[in-house]
């Protein structure tokens, strides 16, 4: 979502650290191109003016001007503004006597409805708390039903739909049926128009005040832009809201509402909505946020992404294999599997910091090369499709081989000899890594997590992702320009920032 944004400050960042001393008329020039670049991302004009504000006292002090690596602190300067800007953590509420209720509103098509169902999910299984769901929605066809549908998927439990009854009345309901029934949690999913209209907010205020709810998200779309903030302090002003939980946070918007929603309504984003699956749903964290915008990566939760998403049983023995030079082509297969269980290459180079790539040039060069689902599954039917000394020892795969290969996935026999190249590639680089530093890429992960990730490229492969333990993480805020030397050493990594003359 903030792909351009990132790209832009990161254009300026370079400058400044590529200058050695900086002046101040140099840093009123870079402060008004990170106004225009907050602007181009859709961030409203009284956020970014607030944040220049607080940012132009302190680079263009003396501290910043005669320091040794004045570009570097310019950077810490910005990240600490916007981290500010999107405020501190703020988890959930559940100290009230249960239930608690949560009340969901925004407009329709906002993502509510799914929002509910990923949130329920989440309390159920981060907090271990019994959730009732609840459809308040009269007014899109089948919108009740679309609840019991996602409560069917997620084995959570709804309130029984009572054709004609007003929302309101079904609020109260759901409260008793939670108190009776011994839930923790009461979520009423409300429903939503297509515009903030006096009817939608008049509903709104009396369910709040029919249910007393302890926690009032929005669900708002990313993509909307600046309407998505006008929206937010619509509600904000009809509604005591506690927090945001921003969809399609995953999508090609511009990043601007995320920037700005804490600003205009006074009350922190809490969740993202990062895809489709039931399962996308990720905690807000600003520092994070921060961190990945500014280019410096979020390795803390690229470790926590594969801890989730791997089997480290499984890891541990294709690492062992690794270091042995054995690389099979069912080690690729899994391989390509957990990387696409993290979001794909695209997901995983986000969280990376751009200086241990290049820079964001590289890191955008990378990405473009992302496989889609589709091309994951004709390279899993196709190795599904060999004899088990076939994935062994690749070597076997003669012409007829390959032509049965082929009739069996569905694919052409140039498709298979694509395969068979990129194994062979891959398994080259791990003969000539096997005894350290890249040897563990992605699957170096094991060490500490016991997880394994594997990395793709059209027709070649990535370097392994370093060793990490979440106890003793590098400090990410230091990576300005260059990536420190011993940083990269230690990861077994070239140092690929730009050379020092």
């Amino acid at each position: 979502m903030f792909d351009t944004l990132s790209e832009n400050l990161g254009s300026i960042f370079d400058r400044l650290t590529r200058r050695g001393a900086l002046s101040e008329a140099q840093v009123e020039e870079a402060l008004g191109e990170i106004r225009k670049a907050l602007l181009e991302a859709d961030v409203a004009l009284p956020v970014v003016r607030s944040f220049i504000d607080q940012v132009r006292p302190l680079a263009v002090g003396s501290n910043v001007l005669k320091s040794v690596t004045p570009g570097q602190q310019v950077i810490k300067i910005v990240n600490d503004a916007l981290i500010d800007m999107l405020g501190a953590p703020a988890p959930l509420k559940f100290d009230a006597v249960p239930p608690v209720v949560m009340m969901m509103v925004g407009l329709q098509g906002s993502g509510k409805t799914t929002s509910t169902g990923k949130l329920a999910k989440f309390i159920t299984e981060t907090e271990k708390r019994k959730v009732l769901m609840a459809s308040l929605d009269t007014q899109r066809p089948a919108a009740m039903q679309q609840l019991a549908v996602l409560g069917e998927q997620t084995g959570i439990q709804t309130l029984p739909i009572v054709d004609g009854q007003a929302p309101v009345d079904i609020a109260k309901r759901a409260v008793q049926a939670g108190k009776l029934g011994g839930f923790d949690v009461v979520m009423l999913d409300t429903a939503g128009r297509t515009n903030a209209d006096g009817a939608l907010m008049a509903e709104m205020a009396a369910i709040e005040k029919a249910a007393a709810p302890t926690e009032t998200l929005l669900v708002a779309d990313s993509l909307t832009g600046q309407e998505a903030v006008n929206i937010a302090a619509q509600f904000a002003a009809r509604v005591t809201l506690s927090g945001i939980l921003l969809t399609r946070a995953d999508g090609d918007g511009r990043g601007g509402a995320a920037l700005s929603m804490r600003y205009v309504t006074g009350v922190p984003i809490k969740f993202l909505g990062v895809g489709e699956a039931i399962d996308k749903l990720e905690l807000f964290d600003p520092q994070r946020l921060a961190n990945r915008i500014l280019g410096m990566g979020d390795v803390v939760g690229l470790v926590e992404k594969a801890a989730e998403t791997m089997d480290a049983e499984k890891a541990e023995k294709i690492a062992a294999r690794m270091k042995k030079g054995q690389f099979t082509l069912d080690d690729m297969a899994a391989q390509l599997k957990q990387m696409q269980a993290m979001g794909g290459m695209s997901g995983v180079l986000g969280m990376l910091p751009s200086s241990l790539l290049g820079g964001g040039k590289m890191k955008k060069q990378l990405a473009a090369l992302n496989m889609d689902e589709r091309e994951l599954l004709r390279q899993a039917a196709i190795v599904s499709s060999m004899t088990r000394g076939e994935r062994d020892n690749p070597k076997l795969m003669n012409a007829s081989r390959k032509r049965r290969v082929a009739g069996g996935s569905g694919t052409s026999v140039q498709d298979v000899n694509k395969v068979l190249k990129m194994h062979r590639q891959m398994a080259d680089m791990m003969k000539k890594m096997g005894k350290g530093g890249l040897a563990n890429m992605m699957g170096g992960l094991t060490g500490s997590m016991g997880g394994n990730m594997g990395a793709n490229m059209e027709g070649g492969s990535m370097p392994q992702m370093p060793s990490l333990d979440p106890n003793n993480l590098p400090d990410l805020s230091k990576l300005g320009g260059d990536a420190p030397a011993d940083f990269l050493k230690g990861l077994g990594l070239p140092n690929s920032g730009p050379k020092k003359k």
